[in-house]
């Protein structure tokens, strides 16, 4: 598929995604790798722009680069944001020990700082505040803590990979340092690649995925 078609399914993608406004959203291809620019209306419609970017068949990488412009009435002060942020932890994301989680907000951007046991546990957290209203962007600092050992994690991961029909096994490469593990080779799909790096983050004990894989461009 050309660049150019490319760019064409993206634009009608994110305009067929109702819970978008797409009139201001840029997007450039080139050799498959998207850049999406320009301005929305939440931090939801950023996130979900994405989403609806990674989908799109024949999309190898993306480059996220749209900023959120909040209306007036959609504005909130930084204490109010906060402390929503903290109710919403405390009884709506599958967190064990919310306690364990500070919450920083500055001009409407949320920071997330403290220790989960599970990446779900620190996916969880973040994702819970997607749809809140008034904030502008999130970066999640939450660390896992480690419990297991080098091959346990290892093994654990080359399972999860050969069970899943999605993969090709074979093709990956897993290195496991410490808590941190490493992914190298080839895969045949950008969901592919997710999917085997949510494989790597569903390992008990995994504090840090690096992801070298590559898309084949067959």
């Amino acid at each position: 598929m050309s660049d150019i078609s490319l760019r064409q399914d993206i634009l009608d993608e994110l305009e067929y995604e109702p819970s978008i406004d797409a009139a201001n959203i840029g997007v450039t291809v080139e050799k498959g790798i998207v850049t999406l620019t320009g301005h929305v209306h939440s931090f939801a419609e950023k996130h979900a722009a994405e989403h609806v970017a990674q989908r799109v068949k024949g999309v190898r990488a993306i480059a996220e680069e749209i900023a959120v412009r909040l209306p007036a009435h959609k504005k909130a002060a930084d204490d109010e944001i906060a402390s929503r942020v903290l109710k919403i932890l405390d009884w709506g994301a599958a967190i064990s020990e919310p306690n364990d989680i500070k919450v920083k907000v500055e001009q409407g951007f949320v920071t997330l700082v403290g220790t989960v046991d599970w990446h779900f546990q620190r996916s969880a957290a973040e994702h819970s505040i997607h749809q809140l209203s008034g904030i502008t962007g999130i970066d999640n600092q939450l660390r896992i803590r480690p419990m297991m050992d080098v091959v346990d994690i290892r093994h654990g991961i080359k399972e999860a990979l050969r069970r899943n029909a999605e993969i090709e096994a074979e093709d990956i490469e897993v290195e496991v340092s410490g808590s941190h593990v490493t992914l190298r080779g080839k895969v045949q799909s950008p969901r592919e690649r997710i999917t085997a790096e949510q494989a790597a983050w569903s390992a008990k004990g995994v504090s840090g995925v690096t992801d070298y894989l590559t898309v084949s461009d067959k």
